[in-house]
């Protein structure tokens, strides 16, 4: 069995080790368990659930032109600053120093010294993707509802609508909820947390998947991406859940060229490779509709988990684009293949370090961040080119993806229109009365 000792990610202020006498007497802190839940009352944003909704060439498209497309983000961004205004964050994330590293990538370093200095050690298992949900270590269910946003669940039309205040009836459903990070990365980090009730492992699901890439569309702001980093892959907590965050930079593996290589027929979804990257990762996007490219993605992943190959999801530009890349870091590291130096650093690289955001925990580190130090961590990351080769075709065949000979060497080079302001900021694009 490999392990590799590590410090476990805080992301709620409940993440501690609760003992069996403290279980027995009950739980007393609202949190979000069967104990309290199912007499709760929580806002509820239920996103629209359009069946004619499409993918066109990389944009989404919908029959209802005529939604606002920034309440979720005035909600989220009011919501999560009130929980900062409430003391409920570890550290002010928006005092950490960030600055863009000079280079043809354009990759982004961040000083969060503070994600490191209250964590506990671990035991950490990395040779398993899948292992059973395990209810005596830190889940969500523990996490106190002063630190969930609201629910967020596919309405039953095919409009957006939120109400401020639902009672939570888990008899008909477990409810999903966004919850903030309180150890964030960036600014508005929060968690997506698909039926927190059915305490469900860290794997994707078709439906999970669909739920992250609805909150994507709604978010409806490029500067919002959503993560996941399967076990393996650094994710610390065994309870499903989706990360996101704003950040006002072009990641650049969004700015990275690819070569289209495959597309399904059935349902018009295009599959591309990374190009000039350290990382070696597909690219889905396209489809006739959005749960035509979800599946495509899903299927991918289910395969990827099935095979014991950790991962990790980005989903970009809207939900337009999603980045999958399969990886080994920590398989790596494990076997002390991983140089001491890039051990030192303390640098676990998961969804937001492979997308291109450094975030580094030593202010030396963070002084002397290259591109070349950039590169060379990723590139410890990423699979050899022969190891992909056979894991991309696996993953293609899972996903039912055909090749598509005419567009085999065809190269094709992302042009984004996102604003690319000089450096990382903060401020939001929106914001709401708290």
């Amino acid at each position: 069995m490999l392990t590799i000792k590590r410090v476990a990610t805080v992301v709620s202020n409940y993440q501690e080790d609760v003992s069996e006498d403290s279980q027995s007497l009950g739980c007393g802190r609202n949190c979000l368990g069967m104990c309290c839940l199912p007499v709760s009352k929580l806002p509820l944003y239920a996103c629209k659930k359009d069946e004619d909704q499409s993918v066109d060439n990389g944009n989404v498209s919908s029959s209802d032109e005529g939604s606002p497309i920034s309440f979720l983000n005035n909600l989220l961004l009011g919501q999560w600053e009130d929980r900062m205004s409430r003391g409920l964050f570890r550290y002010d994330v928006t005092s950490c120093e960030t600055k863009i590293i000079p280079g043809k990538y354009g990759f982004i370093a961040q000083l969060n010294e503070g994600r490191h200095l209250k964590k506990r050690p671990t035991e950490f298992q990395i040779d398993r993707v899948l292992q059973p949900f395990d209810e005596n270590k830190f889940n969500f269910t523990k996490v106190g509802q002063e630190e969930v946003l609201f629910r967020f669940e596919p309405s039953n039309d095919k409009k957006s609508v939120f109400f401020p205040s639902v009672p939570v009836n888990a008899n008909l459903n477990s409810p999903s909820v966004v919850a903030i990070n309180v150890s964030p990365i960036e600014y508005g980090h929060v968690l997506l947390i698909p039926r927190v009730l059915d305490c469900l492992p860290q794997r994707i699901d078709h439906d999970s998947f669909l739920l992250a890439l609805h909150m994507a569309i709604e978010a409806a702001d490029p500067f919002f991406r959503m993560g996941y980093n399967s076990l393996g892959a650094f994710a610390t907590i065994n309870h499903l859940h989706f990360q996101a965050y704003y950040l006002s930079v072009p990641f650049p593996v969004e700015k990275s060229p690819t070569q289209r290589i495959l597309r399904l027929p059935d349902s018009g979804v295009m599959v591309s490779r990374l190009l000039d990257y350290p990382v070696r990762g597909l690219v889905f996007e396209g489809g006739n509709t959005l749960h035509d490219l979800s599946d495509a993605v899903a299927d991918s992943c289910v395969f990827l988990q099935n095979n014991n190959i950790p991962f990790n999801v980005l989903i970009a530009d809207c939900g337009k684009r999603i980045f999958l890349f399969p990886q080994c870091y920590a398989e790596k590291q494990a076997l002390g293949e991983v140089s001491q130096e890039l051990v030192d650093t303390q640098v676990n690289p998961a969804v937001w370090e492979i997308s291109g955001h450094m975030v580094l925990k030593r202010r030396k580190d963070y002084d002397d961040a290259s591109e070349e130090y950039a590169w060379r961590l990723l590139a410890e990351v990423s699979l050899s080119e022969e190891r992909f080769q056979e894991v991309k075709a696996y993953i293609l065949g899972a996903a039912g993806l055909l090749e598509s000979g005419s567009e085999e060497n065809s190269m094709k080079h992302v042009e984004k229109s996102l604003p690319k302001p000089p450096v990382a900021s903060h401020s939001p694009s929106f914001r709401t009365e708290g």
